[in-house]
């Protein structure tokens, strides 16, 4: 295989789109357990939800070939571009969805298999096919299938879904409308040319800020619940009250203008906001559990 065909199979996988999944299903991983995560599990729990979630990406670029091929943003996809087709995608595609969820069901556990598997059809499918083209809200109920991979992680390690992994599930899920709809509105002539009712499209660049706004002020109440209910401590506190300072700030001054690249600012920034978030969550979950030990040869002073 030359390196430009192998080029086009790994665009087909939205390979930073899957970074971001499984960089917050290993935090899940690691925040189910007090100590370190059983390696083999942790890896193949990586493998099998990577590879599923790379076969939803590529049903997704099947899918919606023909609306890439009008948007610019998309047109040099493997698709659109002719530099692969129809058949090659399903069957790259169905090849990562056997080798993933084998490995799932095989290895790991039957709950994260079947959690995987529901994610894979809720975002290739039931978002792609329907929701994408059918309601302005399509993000919001959509998300629901890109908010599972910290659930995914925890149920791989546990083999179980707890009330503290459904948090992390309502920070992703809270954080996906103000992070496409910033997007939403950089290339709204995009989605209007391909007819797409995204939310720009159907009801104005206002009310697209507005509910970026909205959203985002429920994303900031939302990260402030580990720390409430004890899941986590002061380190992500601090962290998550300055991140939704400085994310509200944005989604405020976007509200409150009309120029595109501050919606494409907002963007770029609420990735790093989710990646920074969920690296504080790990950060104060070992921090917090680290043993305090006295320095060897020092007597107690009481």
């Amino acid at each position: 295989m030359s390196d430009n065909v192998f080029n086009q199979y790994l665009e087909l996988t939205k390979p930073k789109v899957v970074a971001l999944i499984l960089f917050t299903a290993v935090v899940g991983m690691f925040l189910a357990v007090p100590g370190w995560p059983p390696f083999d599990l942790m890896v193949l729990g990586i493998i099998g939800i990577g590879f599923s979630s790379a076969a939803a990406a590529a049903i997704n670029h099947w899918a919606d070939q023909k609306i890439d091929a009008i948007m610019l943003r998309t047109q040099h996809r493997p698709l659109p571009s002719g530099a692969l087709n129809d058949w090659k995608v399903l069957t790259f595609a169905l090849v990562l969805t056997l080798i993933g969820m084998a490995i799932l069901v095989l290895f790991v556990n039957t709950v994260t298999a079947v959690l995987t598997f529901l994610s894979l059809i809720g975002y290739a499918f039931i978002y792609t096919f329907f929701l994408k083209r059918a309601t302005p809200q399509n993000i919001v109920i959509g998300g629901a299938a890109g908010a599972t991979p910290p659930v995914l992680g925890w149920a791989a390690v546990t083999g179980n879904v707890t009330a503290d992994s459904l948090l992390l599930f309502g920070i992703i899920f809270a954080w996906t409308p103000p992070h496409f709809w910033a997007l939403a509105i950089y290339r709204k002539e995009d989605y209007a040319n391909a007819e797409i009712p995204m939310l720009p499209v159907t009801h104005g660049i206002e009310f697209t800020q507005l509910h970026i706004l909205l959203y985002t002020i429920i994303l900031v109440l939302v990260t402030i619940l580990p720390y409430l209910t004890g899941m986590s401590g002061i380190i992500y506190l601090a962290g998550a009250v300055f991140l939704g300072a400085r994310f509200l700030w944005m989604t405020w001054r976007l509200k409150r203008t009309s120029d595109m690249l501050l919606a494409w600012q907002t963007f770029k920034f609420s990735i790093w906001y989710l990646m920074i978030l969920f690296a504080l969550l790990l950060l104060d979950h070992y921090v917090r559990i680290l043993p305090i030990t006295e320095p060897v040869g020092t007597a107690p002073l009481l």
